[in-house]
């Protein structure tokens, strides 16, 4: 009982809203341990950054008791797993971490030096050689409409002057729709941009059959609304992506390509500085 209250008083101390913001997650030097098992410790600090502020004394120590039975656990199984592992089991174990460690350290290494001297740069005309250049890769898996659509309330007053308005080029047809906004339930006109036809028919009651077809104006009203929509270009499957829908991707592709160039040329590097001082050698 008496290290129920020790143990209690200790985790109020340390996580204190003042203290908890000032501490980072390090051993302190002379700490005593919260648990030991065999020659094993645990510090308060490696479990500290797991616990909330606003817990309640109550809810701090069955946390921490929660989170040193799972420690304890781990050791046990730890203990168990090598007492009943071969040697040779170990040492692949071992080889396994090494390599892993090494793979760790390398890779950190490698982006350290791609974040120094990578070009990131990527202008417009990179990307129109890229996409010409590979143009048939870029085929279509999705249909693609350029489209504008709206829907309103079924009692709305003015549908017939929408109507009217959604139908008419004028740039006082489009300043209307934006002043009138508000009073749309959903609203899209921007028809100069490609958009998924599977996200356009999230928002609208036409089936794909109808969407895919060119049309200059079709309606329809159910009990959620009055729907109005114009289709001015379509993108079947398979046919070539424009340009415009995938430069973002073309952009990260040469990045991608820029960044494997510079890796081969780094190694390249080191390797001949490596072989120049004389500290790698092939008999």
């Amino acid at each position: 009982m008496i290290k129920k209250i020790i143990l209690s008083a200790f985790l109020l101390l340390f996580f204190s809203c003042d203290y908890f913001k000032l501490q980072k997650a390090k051993k302190v030097v002379n700490q005593n341990p919260i648990a030991v098992f065999g020659e094993e410790k645990l510090y308060l600090e490696e479990i500290k950054a797991f616990f909330s502020t606003n817990m309640s004394e109550k809810d701090s120590v069955i946390f921490a008791k929660s989170l040193i039975n799972k420690w304890a656990l781990k050791q046990v199984l730890f203990q168990k797993s090598k007492l009943n592992s071969s040697v040779e089991e170990i040492e692949s174990v071992e080889e396994l971490v090494q390599d892993y460690r090494e793979s760790l350290l390398i890779n950190n290494y490698k982006q350290k030096l791609i974040r120094q001297r990578l070009d990131t740069v990527v202008t417009e005309e990179e990307i129109v050689m890229y996409y010409v250049s590979n143009e048939a890769n870029f085929r279509l898996n999705e249909e693609l409409v350029k489209i504008k659509y709206v829907q309103l309330a079924n009692d709305n007053i003015h549908q017939k002057e929408i109507i009217e308005l959604f139908n008419s080029d004028e740039i006082d047809a489009l300043s209307f729709f934006e002043q009138q906004q508000l009073n749309f339930i959903k609203m899209e006109l921007n028809d100069s941009i490609w958009r998924s036809l599977d996200n356009v028919l999230l928002n609208t009651p036409f089936s794909k059959e109808i969407l895919l077809k060119k049309t200059n104006f079709i309606q329809k009203q159910d009990s959620l609304g009055l729907y109005l929509v114009a289709v001015k270009e379509v993108l079947k499957r398979n046919e070539i992506a424009p340009l415009s829908h995938i430069s973002s991707t073309i952009k990260q592709l040469i990045l991608h390509q820029r960044k494997l160039e510079l890796i081969k040329e780094i190694e390249k590097t080191l390797l001949k500085d490596a072989t120049q001082n004389k500290n790698f050698k092939i008999y």
